[in-house]
């Protein structure tokens, strides 16, 4: 009997995490599946900003680089343990602007984030 609880209790728990606003940038909460990509509709909402200008400036500590964030051009977010955000960010590299490939993990209720990846798209 407790063991059937406890499994309930967990079902509920990652039921929680999946219908939290971890999904809101994709398309609707119904719409995120965990582990497919789907594309991100707002990409001028604050928290698509907000990853990606932590993905800059991680990459700047990083590679000693000085890119200065311009906008989010394209994106995409993948609900897993936490959410994985794909974004195609226009920066500047002194007076060129580029654009880049960042993947951003981050645990929202962690208020944890990781930059996995950062190229020129």
């Amino acid at each position: 009997m407790q063991r059937e609880c406890l499994f309930l209790f967990l079902s509920l728990l990652a039921v929680s995490f999946v219908d939290a606003d971890v999904s809101a940038p994709v398309d609707s909460r119904q719409d995120a599946l965990v582990g497919s990509y789907r594309p991100i509709r707002n990409l001028k909402d604050p928290h698509i900003i907000e990853i990606a200008e932590f993905a800059v400036s991680e990459h700047n500590k990083q590679a000693a680089a000085k890119l200065v964030f311009v906008k989010v051009v394209k994106g995409e977010s993948q609900v897993v343990a936490g959410v994985n955000f794909r974004l195609v960010i226009e920066a500047k590299d002194g007076d060129a602007l580029e654009d880049y490939e960042a993947v951003v993990y981050e645990r929202p209720w962690e208020k944890y984030k990781s930059l996995t990846s950062f190229k020129k798209a």
